[in-house]
């Protein structure tokens, strides 16, 4: 038997061969606008940190009020002995924030996705999946032992194909669907899938991952910002994003809380959330309930950055959201264009094939509440300079 190492080392070569190997950079501090980033303070443009929250007095403050009141850990996994009254009152804070019956709190986004779908998609039934849904909707779907069909992205008239085509053969059919596309920062025409939901029987579980705190009044995400309450059956989100903390969730039913924490492998045999990241949720949710002025300041920042942009004759894609990618065809012009904003002091990673399709290679940029005008100029002169240094811009 060859050594283990050996093994692995010719599959590492075999990326680094083909530069796609992760050049994992350390943040030596909190995620804030000015941050060091490996010993050296840059303009942090690549966080997921929509709101600014992660390094908020009010998050901060529950933290460690938890930590003080509950210990630092829970114990235990949520269904034996891990469930504490911090918990329960974060699921109903969910609740009430996205405007269910009832919520169940998972360790990730990530976990969410992979436990929820296989549990909801069973054999007979069909999953239906957007081409460009997130990795973890996908290995949610591998998981199930239901049928699967994927439509092309964004395209309802594909969708309504697909759904032709599996009409009255299946138990249960599911529409999977990001809200926000993590990549190109679009948006899913949600009404238009939830119409064809109801044509043809079929539940909508929605990744709202980046949309929780952008999209929707007060933050509360794209049911909202479609007006499509009570409409949606599996409203899943994180909390690592605009929340600024960590943790998954899927809201909806009663029923589907029930079934889900009975039945959702990664709910039952995952360690609980320790006390502080639970409060510091909780803490997330009351802020935006009672003010969404961080909310109205990302949008201002979104629309100042993303038309700037656009003005220095930048390509932005098709977002629509803060996810603004400057979209640059090839990936070695990507990773050249990252390497150079970096030493100006502008942290952004380049997005490569295979994460995105052969020239389509773009640096991801995201812009936050807690930029300030002149972080954001800071940025725009330093991406200019670079895209005329390499021949992108004028």
């Amino acid at each position: 038997m060859p050594n283990l190492d050996s093994v692995l080392a010719a599959e590492v070569n075999s990326l680094r061969e083909k530069d796609l190997l992760w050049n994992i950079k350390q943040l030596q501090g909190p995620s804030v606008p000015r941050a060091k980033v490996d010993g050296k303070i840059v303009l942090m443009l690549c966080s997921n940190n929509y709101l600014g929250l992660s390094d908020h007095p009010a998050l901060k403050e529950a933290a460690i009020d938890a930590i003080n009141h509950y210990g630092a850990g829970s114990g235990s996994v949520r269904a034996i002995a891990g469930t504490m009254d911090l918990h329960v009152r974060l699921e109903e804070a969910i609740a009430r924030f996205k405007k269910t019956d009832d919520a169940i709190y998972y360790q990730s986004g990530f976990t969410a996705n992979s436990g929820a779908i296989p549990q909801l998609g069973l054999e007979g039934d069909i999953l239906i999946s957007d081409e460009l849904n997130h990795g973890s909707i996908i290995d949610g779907v591998r998981l199930s032992k239901a049928q699967r069909a994927i439509y092309k992205h964004k395209n309802t008239d594909d969708l309504r194909r697909v759904l032709e085509e599996g009409k009255g053969k299946y138990k249960k059919t599911w529409i999977l669907t990001d809200g926000v596309f993590s990549m190109d920062g679009d948006i899913a025409p949600l009404g238009e899938i939830s119409k064809l939901a109801q044509e043809y029987g079929a539940y909508v579980f929605v990744d709202d991952a980046h949309g929780d705190g952008v999209l929707g009044d007060h933050g509360r995400g794209i049911t909202d910002h479609f007006r499509l309450h009570g409409k949606i059956e599996a409203d899943m989100g994180t909390f690592s994003k605009g929340f600024g903390v960590v943790g998954g969730y899927i809201a909806g039913t009663r029923t589907l809380k029930e079934f889900l924490l009975n039945k959702s492998r990664t709910y039952l045999l995952t360690g609980s959330h320790p006390p502080a990241t639970v409060a510091a949720c909780i803490a997330a949710i009351e802020l935006l309930e009672k003010d969404d002025t961080l909310v109205k300041k990302l949008w201002e920042n979104t629309k100042y950055f993303k038309g700037k942009l656009k003005e220095k004759g930048f390509d932005t894609g098709e977002s629509e959201t803060p996810i603004t990618p400057i979209m640059l065809g090839e990936s070695s012009v990507a990773k050249k264009f990252s390497q150079e904003i970096y030493a100006e002091g502008v942290f952004a990673l380049p997005i490569v094939f295979p994460m995105v399709a052969q020239g389509r290679a773009r640096i991801r940029t995201m812009v936050t509440a807690a930029h300030s005008k002149e972080d954001l100029d800071f940025a725009l002169e330093k991406i200019e300079k670079v895209g005329q240094k390499l021949g992108v811009v004028k």
